[in-house]
């Protein structure tokens, strides 16, 4: 059977799934997209089309597989600001205007496909991010608050009408209009519908998604009073207005004022936030993907901006990829882009076959289903969140956030990213660090010859302003292989490199891959959090090193407490035992520090920090050794990959040693020491034999002791296991023969 049947199959035995999830998908897309658009002082209509256009094109051109595509939280009060301020209070007139915006900002988004921006994202602060997002939300529950209560008509910044919302609250009970009343009614009962929804338990219930039955309820409550010949007490400025010809009545943009300046930041605010919005959504939803795949973001981008530009031209807002619906998507059982479409199908057979239930929709039901959203992007546990991080984060966050409020967004998340890039130089106290080294390459990647890993070690600094360097290193590995990250020479790290990193590790870790972090054990942090800024600490400072446990380090821990060994984070300055090992003579080893040990103290393992060579030749390596006491004494030998340090070793009077009948493992092996019989006898066949059979390391006999390492680098946590394996096995052979020679 071919791959292209094979993929046939496969698709028809899923349509079924898609198909229902493509359906729960339209459920909730309804209401948010009619809320939306009015959230942004649009036609209904406009927020449908948009999600309509969105899943027919991203289901054909688009680079994702479950994403879901329609009109954003984000955007609303970027789309608010163009149509009220182009339209100079004509909203009809700066809706047509906004949608000639929203046509350029598609073009736009389209370009920054090609030119493979995808990565856009990926200069942004996380914290300012987040901070931004918590702007959006308020600004979405600052207006949609009052057309909840049934004040329809109230306006303003959003400072200013979050203000008035204790007014508003009061004001309803002075003044008795009974539609004020009833809306205030239906919103307050949808309100508590969509904060109680999900502690209800009913699997029947819970088929419906929350804001379609505040749709279904709010829609029944209208046919009560018809079924009792009692008039409806809403009147048509409280209920969706939705026209009676959607074909015939769609908006056209209007490109009259394209030259002029608030149009032309009105198209790049539209674009850098849709831009924004749809690749964070991207990214999340990669990671809720059951199959674990990965998105072609630049051609997603691409698909945006073409769905964007035809919903323009066609009357409807921005198309981005959302992430809410996308969770709704995944969780109910999509596999690939055609629940997208089907959600898109559901949208206009709705549109079209229940066009007079649509009307009877209270504008009050639809703005509480906005006031959740706003406050789930507002939420107090965001601040909390952020401020376990580290106080630095907290500035940026409140930086952007009150920059936003008061001002715009592109303002907002100019101000993030100056005051981050300002609070980096002051940790560091140094500008020289990021200019110095910001086009320099400070990525090494390459696939060990001894192993299955990929090892990549970052130098000078990781932050947004070159994250995406790294990101394009990490992107070209296949997810089931096993990466070492070393950061031992980069000297600070930041909190959006820190979170991205997580997730490029529960991606790898869902394909069977595995990431491993090493080289931040000497790196100083504000906060125990795992996402805290890691800046590398003078020695002096370096104790208590267990203040700033990185995760290796907690892995650390959690191994010598399943072996019952004992685990010293802090820097141990007594090195002078390792000056007895030909490896270590000529070396400065100022201390040594994570180490694992055993009860009787025969064995030990840790990260030792040395330098070699002098003045300008000088060189700091970092490196895991592992040391073993022996019971008795046994021959002086060095053992090595054949060829790697055989000059060394012959400056200091060693010689090869064959082994007889044992070709290939003196092909291997380069085996010294000044007693070339004494060492004949301990390398029996069963030494040999598990030599052969285990990858290289690097071994030492003083007489009396072991010394073992693997690589001139710190090693990951599973290294760590697999050397004390080899190590223990391979005392306990020496210490075999050994044993039968003094008896």
């Amino acid at each position: 059977m071919t791959a292209k049947t094979n993929r046939t199959t496969n698709f028809m035995k899923a349509l079924p799934k898609n198909i229902f999830s493509g359906f729960v998908v339209s459920l909730v897309a309804l209401p948010l997209g009619l809320g939306l658009a009015l959230a942004s002082e649009a036609p209904p209509i406009s927020g449908i089309i948009a999600a309509v256009v969105g899943g027919v094109m991203m289901s054909i051109l688009g680079g994702s597989n479950v994403t879901i595509a329609g009109p954003g939280n984000g955007l609303v009060i970027v789309l608010l600001g163009a149509i009220s301020t182009l339209g100079n209070g004509d909203l009809y007139q700066g809706y047509l205007f906004t949608l000639a915006a929203i046509v350029f900002s598609g073009v736009l988004m389209l370009l920054l496909g090609f030119l493979k921006m995808g990565r856009l994202s990926d200069f942004f602060p996380a914290s300012a991010i987040e901070g931004m997002l918590a702007a959006i939300g308020l600004g979405i529950l600052a207006k949609q608050f009052h057309i909840m209560i049934g004040h329809n008509n109230e306006h303003g910044s959003i400072i200013s009408l979050l203000a008035q919302i204790p007014n508003g609250i009061f004001n309803l009970y002075q003044d008795y209009y009974l539609e004020e009343l009833i809306a205030a009614g239906i919103g307050v009962l949808a309100l508590l519908i969509m904060i109680f929804y999900s502690k209800l338990r009913n699997k029947y219930f819970q088929l419906i998604p929350a804001p379609m039955w505040i749709l279904i309820l709010s829609i029944a409550f209208s046919y009560v009073f018809s079924g009792v010949n009692i008039p409806y007490p809403m009147s048509e400025g409280y209920l969706v207005n939705i026209p009676d010809n959607v074909v015939s009545s769609l908006a056209f943009p209007d490109f009259s004022i394209m030259l002029q300046k608030n149009f032309i930041i009105a198209v790049f605010a539209i674009t850098l936030i849709a831009s924004i919005e749809s690749l964070l959504s991207i990214k999340a939803v990669d990671k809720l993907d059951p199959l674990a795949r990965r998105s072609n973001v630049n051609k997603d981008l691409k698909a945006l901006g073409i769905a964007t530009a035809i919903s323009g031209f066609l009357g409807g807002l921005n198309v981005v990829t959302v992430i809410a619906r996308s969770s709704v998507n995944v969780n109910n059982g999509a596999t690939n882009k055609s629940s997208n479409l089907f959600h898109a199908l559901f949208l206009v057979a709705f549109v079209l076959l229940f066009q007079e239930q649509l009307k009877r929709i209270p504008l009050a039901a639809l703005a509480a289903i906005l006031v959740y959203t706003g406050y789930k992007l507002a939420t107090p546990k965001t601040f909390r969140k952020i401020a376990k991080i580290g106080r630095e984060q907290i500035v940026i966050f409140l930086t952007t956030l009150f920059t936003t409020l008061f001002t715009n967004l592109i303002t907002g998340i100019s101000a993030g990213i100056l005051v981050t890039f300002i609070i980096h130089v002051l940790l560091n106290k140094s500008i020289s660090l990021f200019l110095n080294h910001m086009v320099k390459p400070n990525i090494l990647m390459f696939k060990e010859a001894d192993g299955d890993n990929y090892y990549v070690s970052v130098k000078y600094f990781c932050s947004f302003l070159n994250f995406y360097k790294l990101k394009n290193k990490l992107d070209v590995i296949p997810e089931n292989q096993n990466i070492v990250l070393d950061f031992s020479m980069c000297n600070f790290v930041d909190h959006t490199v820190m979170e991205g990193l997580e997730n490029y590790t529960e991606t790898f870790s869902m394909k069977g891959g595995t990431i491993e972090i090493i080289g931040l054990d000497k790196h100083g942090a504000d906060s125990r959090h795992p996402f805290a800024i890691r800046k590398i600490l003078p020695l002096a400072k370096l104790n208590p090193i267990d203040r700033y446990f990185t995760k290796r380090q907690d892995l650390l821990k959690t191994t010598a407490k399943e072996f019952h060994w004992s685990y010293l984070p802090q820097k141990n300055t007594n090195t002078g035992f390792l000056k007895n090992f030909v490896f270590f003579r000529t070396r400065q080893i100022p201390y040594l520090y994570n180490t694992l040990a055993n009860k009787e103290q025969n064995f030990k393992l840790f990260d030792v920090e040395f330098t070699e060579g002098a003045f300008i030749a000088r060189e700091v390596v970092k490196t895991t050794v592992m040391h073993i006491q022996l019971q008795n004494k046994i021959p002086i030998f060095t053992l090595d990959k054949e060829g790697l340090l055989e000059f060394i070793y012959g400056l200091a009077g060693f010689r090869d040693i064959d082994l007889d009948n044992h070709p290939d493992f003196n092909k291997r092996f380069y085996l010294s020491g000044e007693n070339p019989e004494e060492i004949r006898n301990v390398f029996t066949d069963d030494l040999i034999l598990f030599l052969e059979s285990h990858p290289y390391y690097h071994i030492e006999s003083n007489g009396s002791a072991l010394l073992i390492l693997k690589k001139e680098r710190l090693l990951s946590v599973q290294e760590i296991k697999a050397m004390l394996y080899f190590g223990k096995q391979f005392c306990q052979l020496v210490q075999l023969v050994s044993t039968r020679e003094s008896i």
